[in-house]
């Protein structure tokens, strides 16, 4: 049962785990500790903590908790993997979900099928992977099928061409009993878990049974059965002495990534090769990236006997607890130093390090890419955005920046100072928009000026929001007469696009480089609108505000500046925190407090 609070205090001092929500009740973070009350106060107050820029983003963003006690610290850190499993919150460090990875599904039939799937399903068949290459999952899936003659049909109605060309023993005719069926498959499940060595065996057995009987046609199919896995296992070989089962990790990372390779060993041979990305380790450290790997991936892929590892991890006692409570079997985490393990850790990081590289790579045309997921007319080489900026509708601005050929065209930029009366973003922005665009529109009566940039019809329009924004875009260019500049919603909060006719948003991948421009065309209308604003306020409040004040002087106008930072905090001030001010008396807060006030209402009544 989880509580739901907002302040440390309230937590107790045992183990669990601690949830945090944002406004908004998203999950953003869920972290495990000891200590709940020690662990989440250093949130609050833990000054090492807070110097992480992601820590810090993270605490802007955070509303409330909810926690959950566990009875160990080892039930803290499973719950912890299965809610970040579960909810992948924006600030923890995410494994990318194997399910887009191809599984190989033995199913849940009486007769069982082998065959390739890209979904887990909780339907009682077992699966193996992910195989990080689909074409090689296919490879191992026709061997096992071949050599241990497992039916392939989706509807067992009758003999089909695989058993007239010896590949399926007929289940559907009775060929072969349900017991020996089943034999078959429990050897494909030993394959698929690389356990050759007691596979072989069993065959060695079999051969020597059917031989003492005087089968020799069965004796011969099982010496070739051996003699396949056999001639597989030398092309598989990694080590030449022990057998045991290994996970031999290795890890690169750039600034917002890591790829992780997993070079499986089982009885002393290559099994597989996996592939793996971890997302969001923003302000992580190696050694923390690598601790959540560890705990994410191995909460449902089965632990081997040793896994190895290039450096330690945080928590090393209690994850072997918990994976040889989970396995059933002693388990040892090592770190390579030397030798044999030295060296595959080194091949499992430059494959890593390959992985990223390719991962990473910025080969789309940005603008090529807008244009085919916008389907616009032409390349949007011109493109135009908007931002507003204000507080409590003062001194309210607009800004229009301009990128061409995807940079920015800062000779193009303009400012707008508002008219409409505020505080009103969404109608400030349908001003700004009238206003630039009527110069564009076909019921333009006045003469065009050719060196104007302003008369310049744009490829792109960006509107900053959703379908609501975006509507009330098109209701301008509407009432304007445009209907050839094409118009792109950007929301904040999935970064997804709408486009003027379509219901549904077109999401860009996260690492499209036509995502980014978007992006970079927000970001930079956001800043030069706060510019434009801050540049006004600071006018305003030196020329006129303070300066009419009687009382205050140069050295308590700086005082109040340093005090509170900028204009907007004095306006938002309290009378109190005024005369908190080193300098300012309670009667000078007062009449500091009640200009400010008038100067506001002024300003709305004017507007």
């Amino acid at each position: 049962m989880s509580m739901m609070i907002t302040s440390p205090e309230e937590l107790p001092q045992k183990p669990g785990v601690y949830i945090m929500h944002n406004s908004d009740d998203e999950i953003i973070y869920v972290g495990k500790a000891k200590r709940l009350k020690s662990r989440v106060q250093s949130y609050f107050r833990d000054d090492d903590k807070l110097d992480r820029p992601k820590t810090q983003v993270l605490m802007k963003h955070f509303a409330y908790l909810e926690y959950i006690l566990t009875n160990t610290e080892k039930e803290a850190l499973i719950l912890e993997a299965n809610l970040i499993k579960k909810h992948q919150p924006h600030y923890n460090i995410s494994l990318k979900d194997g399910k887009q990875y191809p599984y190989i599904k033995i199913t849940n039939e009486e007769y069982p099928r082998i065959h390739i799937t890209r979904r887990l399903n909780n339907d009682g068949a077992s699966y193996y992977g992910p195989y990080t290459d689909a074409t090689n999952a296919r490879g191992f899936i026709d061997f096992l099928n071949k050599n241990f003659k497992i039916r392939t049909c989706k509807h067992m109605d009758g003999p089909c061409l695989n058993y007239q060309i010896k590949q399926c023993d007929a289940p559907c005719i009775n060929n072969i009993s349900l017991e020996d069926y089943k034999r078959n498959i429990k050897r494909a499940k030993l394959l698929l878990q690389g356990k050759y060595k007691t596979i072989i065996k069993q065959l060695e057995r079999d051969m020597n049974r059917y031989s003492k009987n005087m089968e020799f046609e069965k004796a011969a199919m099982v010496r070739d059965q051996i003699d396949t896995i056999k001639i597989t296992l030398e092309k598989q070989s990694i080590q030449p002495t022990r057998e045991v089962d290994q996970d031999i990790i290795g890890i690169d990372h750039n600034d917002s990534e890591a790829a992780v390779v997993i070079i499986s060993v089982r009885n002393g041979k290559t099994n597989k090769k996996d592939d793996l990305v971890l997302k969001q380790i923003e302000g992580f450290t190696d050694t923390e990236i690598l601790t959540e790997f560890i705990k994410q991936y191995y909460s449902t892929a089965p632990a081997p006997d040793e896994i190895i590892l290039e450096d330690k991890i945080n928590d090393e006692e209690i994850i072997k607890e918990w994976l040889e409570e989970k396995q059933g079997h002693k388990i040892k985490i090592k770190v390579a130093e030397e030798g044999h393990y030295l060296t595959l850790i080194k091949i499992a990081k430059k494959n890593a390090h390959i992985s990223l590289t390719e991962n990473t790579k910025e080969e789309e045309n940005p603008l090529l890419t807008l244009e085919q997921y916008l389907n616009l007319p032409k390349l949007p080489y011109h493109i135009e955005a908007f931002d507003i900026s204000n507080i409590s509708g003062i001194h309210a601005v607009a800004s229009m920046v301009v990128f061409e050929n995807a940079k920015p065209a800062k000779n193009m930029y303009r400012k707008f100072k508002m008219n409409t009366p505020g505080p009103n973003d969404f109608a400030m922005m349908k001003e700004v928009i009238t206003r630039r665009y009527s110069r564009i529109s076909p019921n333009y009566d006045k003469q065009i000026d050719s060196n104007d940039s302003m008369f310049i019809k744009p490829d792109l329009v960006l509107i900053d929001g959703g379908k609501g924004q975006l509507g009330m875009a098109v209701e301008v260019f509407n009432e304007l007469n445009i209907t050839d500049v094409p118009l792109v919603g950007l929301a904040k909060k999935f970064e997804e696009l709408y486009v003027p006719g379509r219901s549904e948003p077109i999401i860009l991948p996260r690492k499209s480089t036509a995502l980014h421009l978007l992006q970079y065309v927000r970001d930079e209308s956001h800043r030069f609108a706060i510019t434009f604003h801050r540049q006004l306020r600071g006018k305003a409040f030196t020329k006129s505000i303070l300066d009419e004040i009687p009382g205050v002087g140069k050295k308590r106008k700086q005082a109040l500046l340093t005090h509170f930072e900028n204009l907007d905090a004095i306006y938002d001030a309290s009378l109190e925190e005024i005369s908190n001010v080193e300098g300012i008396n309670k009667k000078l807060a007062q009449t500091i407090y009640e200009t400010l006030e008038n100067d506001k209402n002024n300003k709305k009544s004017k507007n």
